[in-house]
């Protein structure tokens, strides 16, 4: 078993000793259905009076001088005219060679003479030969080819099947079985039907056609429909593929060469059939026939045509998919700024870090907003837009510059997200989305926060991370899912080196996890970052501790975009 791979010898085994029982299986029910129908001992139906004459010796020679099995059969007639049994009364040596190839020994009495036909071969009575045996005696007709199967019971073991194309022809006042192996026959028609592949020979002299028995079905020819000739062929071919079985016939005729082509045949349905062509010729003549085989390839032909589409189909989503990710880039650029110490004067380092969903466009709708308003105070707000692509995107956008030109009001972040909440309302049902907004006053190192929907905000203090309280009366309603909904604040006081982080959940939910252990895994994983990798002063100290924080979070459970947004309070220098 050197050619299995290793660990596979006894899989190998066990599959191989399934296939032995299943086929054994089988072979009980073959032998229970043969005992079932093996019929009851026949008894001889010898004519009173003489015996059956004798065959000459000329008629034995005949029949042994026959290149198939042959048997000569004799009626047996009743007084008036009916038949009342056959009599076997002589073979021939192709016969009695088949009989020691095909039937087992023992389970058939030796032949010593004319006996009753069915005597020995019980189940044969129950075939279609007693009927042809007595349409050949009364219309003196030749009769068949017809298939005949049966089996002979063994004394010890299964039976045996046999299975013959008969013919039965009046010979004087007997009558003449003749029989090949019929599963040969069967069998290449079988094949051919299976495969959907035939051949055929055209003279060219004479336009006769030597066709196979699946000729008809690979061409969709009914039954009595005789076989084309070569131009009758080409009238069955569809108009485009003309050309094609023309340059066959020129490359088998003129140029002697073989030669292929699909083609296109007509008819209400698609047909495709490839047929490969070769000269027929004696050497140094003309091309005196065409043998060709002919395989019906429209199955092929409409599995290509559907890759072919398939793979077209994939192209566009790639192109739309490339075209999605390009626009989502620009408007994520637009919505996602990038801070360089702009808020530093005003009391606040900030640092942001954001991180497609893996799974998307690219692009979720996670985005953030950090800028100093006109009072002097600071707006900070962080949300997650509903979905993914360019709906989340277009959202999440709509919502920040919502935010923004709301904030001008100098009015208190629970109206800002009360207002917030109706604009998304106005969008529609689908536009729904998590948020928390903030306002930073720098005199007073103050931080008043809303919170909807959205995970609470995190203080990490030297090196120790809490979750904020939510403001009074809980968190908040999700923006977009009720009209007039109210929300109130909550008031945190920073001290100088303290950081607040505000993430999306994409960051840290898992699958089949509850909120109390994403919190916790949030929390110890500030802390780890804030001992191994404190925040150093400066943004870019902050900047490196918020990519540490998120790399650890991150991993191939991610299913969303993630967005972690740092803020620190810091002296402010105007």
């Amino acid at each position: 078993m050197k050619h299995l791979p290793p660990g596979r010898d006894g899989h190998w085994r066990l599959d191989l000793r399934a296939v032995g029982e299943l086929l054994a299986s089988q072979r009980e029910r073959i032998a229970a259905y043969a005992d079932v129908h093996r019929p009851p001992p026949r008894a001889a139906a010898r004519p009173a009076g003489e015996p059956p004459a004798p065959v000459p010796d000329s008629v034995s020679d005949l029949l042994d001088a026959m290149p198939m099995a042959a048997i000569l059969v004799r009626p047996v007639l009743a007084d008036d005219g009916r038949i009342e049994d056959f009599l076997y009364v002589a073979r021939n040596a192709s016969a009695r060679a088949y009989a020691a190839t095909h039937i087992p020994p023992g389970s058939v009495p030796p032949w010593t003479g004319p006996v009753a036909l069915f005597e020995p071969f019980p189940v044969m009575e129950h075939t279609g030969l007693p009927r042809m045996l007595a349409d050949a005696h009364h219309e003196r007709a030749p009769q068949g080819p017809e298939a005949v199967e049966w089996f002979v019971p063994r004394p010890d073991g299964p039976p045996a099947r046999l299975s013959s194309e008969v013919h039965v022809a009046p010979c004087g006042d007997d009558l003449l079985v003749t029989w090949e192996p019929g599963h040969r026959v069967r069998m290449a028609k079988a094949a051919q039907k299976l495969v959907r592949t035939c051949w055929a020979e055209w003279n060219l002299a004479d336009g006769t056609v030597e066709p196979s028995l699946g000729f008809d079905y690979v061409l969709g020819l009914g039954r009595t429909d005789p076989a084309p000739d070569l131009r009758g062929l080409a009238s069955l071919v569809a108009a485009d593929s003309l050309p094609e079985f023309y340059g066959l016939l020129y490359d088998v005729l003129l140029r002697k060469r073989s030669s292929s082509r699909e083609l296109r045949m007509r008819g209400p349905v698609q047909r495709f059939i490839r047929m490969v062509a070769e000269p027929v010729r004696p050497k140094g003549g003309p091309v005196w026939a065409v043998r060709a085989v002919l395989i019906d390839v429209s199955d092929d032909h409409r599995r290509r045509a559907l890759a072919r589409a398939a793979d077209e189909e994939a192209r566009r989503q790639r192109s739309r998919a490339a075209a999605l990710t390009e626009v989502a880039d620009v408007l994520r650029d637009a919505v996602l700024p990038r801070f360089q110490d702009e808020l530093a004067p005003y009391g606040l380092d900030a640092a942001a870090v954001y991180r497609p969903d893996p799974t998307g466009s690219g692009v979720g709708g996670d985005w953030y907003k950090a800028r100093r308003l006109p009072d002097g105070r600071l707006l900070v707000a962080l949300g997650d837009a509903r979905g993914h692509g360019l709906d989340a995107v277009t959202l999440m956008a709509k919502l920040r510059y919502a935010l923004a030109g709301l904030a001008y009001t100098e009015e208190p972040v629970e109206a800002l997200t009360r207002w917030l909440n109706e604009v998304a309302c106005d969008d529609g049902i689908e536009s729904t989305a998590t948020a928390v907004i903030a306002r930073y006053h720098p005199e007073r190192s103050l931080l008043r926060w809303t919170c909807a929907g959205h995970p609470l905000p995190v203080l990490l203090r030297g090196t120790r991370a809490t979750q904020l309280s939510a403001p009074p009366g809980g968190t908040g309603l999700s923006l977009g899912v009720l009209p007039g909904t109210t929300y109130t604040a909550a008031e945190t006081v920073l001290a100088d080196g303290d950081v607040i982080l505000l993430c999306s959940d994409g960051l840290i939910e898992r699958r089949d996890t509850d909120p109390d252990e994403d919190t916790a895994r949030l929390l110890a994983a500030a802390e780890q970052c804030a001992r191994e990798t404190a925040p150093t002063h400066g943004h870019d100290g902050l900047q490196a501790y918020a990519e540490r924080l998120l790399d650890l979070l991150d991993g191939p459970h991610r299913t969303d975009d993630a967005t972690l947004l740092a803020l620190r309070r810091v002296p402010p220098t105007r």
